[in-house]
């Protein structure tokens, strides 16, 4: 590991089960996804301490992790979630879209008089 209390950013992502393989990290932090303490990164050699916030853009999602103890080994996912503490904020609610008025099956192009009125309804809900 080298000098004590560091570890690779890599290794840490992978350790703390935020992908699923080490070479997936490291994809991540070369693509700039990822951010250490609001810097962002391009290698994924650069070391993480104790204390810092790992920003990472991932699948729509972005995750903020502080880093509370560094990991010695890729263990189960109870032990991956003591070495980060999440503080990602609540993803936004998600409204379904409004149902969309299908009409029957073989019934054919409305007429223009029905298009009149689907255009005075669709009005209406604006």
């Amino acid at each position: 590991m080298g000098e004590a209390g560091k570890l690779r950013i890599d290794k840490w992502l992978w350790f703390a089960r935020v992908v699923k393989t080490r070479s997936a990290a490291a994809t991540l932090c070369e693509d700039g996804s990822v951010r250490l303490n609001g810097t962002r990164i391009d290698q994924a050699h650069k070391a993480i301490r104790i204390g810092d916030v790992v920003t990472v853009a991932l699948a729509g999602r972005i995750k903020v992790l502080k880093v509370v103890s560094l990991a010695e080994r890729r263990g189960p996912y109870s032990e991956a979630q003591h070495i980060y503490e999440d503080l990602s904020p609540e993803p936004p609610r998600f409204d379904p879209p409004s149902p969309v008025a299908e009409r029957e099956a073989g019934s054919g192009r409305p007429t223009k008089a029905e298009r009149r009125d689907l255009d005075r309804l669709r009005r209406e809900e604006e």
